[in-house]
């Protein structure tokens, strides 16, 4: 069962997919935030058969929801509705900077925050 990252961000959106067992995450894209940000992850999801979303939990540091949050939340709904999947939410705070000190900053760092919030996701739920 194939399973979808999203680290959204308000000029770009990190994607990862996991393997089709559902096991372990890989980056797979940066795609810009826009107009067709939801059409584009549905055309993803289609094509990966993605049977579960996971999206970053953006909160600050007191675990409260920063101002990223109302626009995640406002994507999940879109996505609930127009393709009925589960989604659910993954605490992402430091996930880029995560991202950055195992690669180094390049134009991707977005996918690879997308792939180490699934992966969490993935851990925190294996038992």
């Amino acid at each position: 069962m194939r399973k979808m990252g999203i680290d959204y961000g308000t000029k770009n959106v990190g994607i990862a997919f996991t393997d089709e067992g559902g096991v372990m995450a890989f980056p797979h894209s940066v795609i810009p935030n826009n107009t067709k940000l939801q059409e584009t992850l549905e055309q993803l999801i289609a094509e990966k058969q993605v049977a579960e979303i996971v999206m970053g939990h953006s909160l600050d540091r007191d675990g409260k929801p920063n101002a990223i949050h109302a626009a995640v939340e406002s994507l999940m709904m879109d996505l609930t509705l127009s393709i009925g999947i589960p989604i659910h939410l993954q605490p992402e705070q430091y996930t880029s900077q995560e991202a950055k000190r195992i690669q180094g900053k390049n134009d991707q760092i977005d996918a690879s925050a997308a792939a180490i919030i699934l992966n969490s996701y993935i851990e925190r739920n294996a038992n």
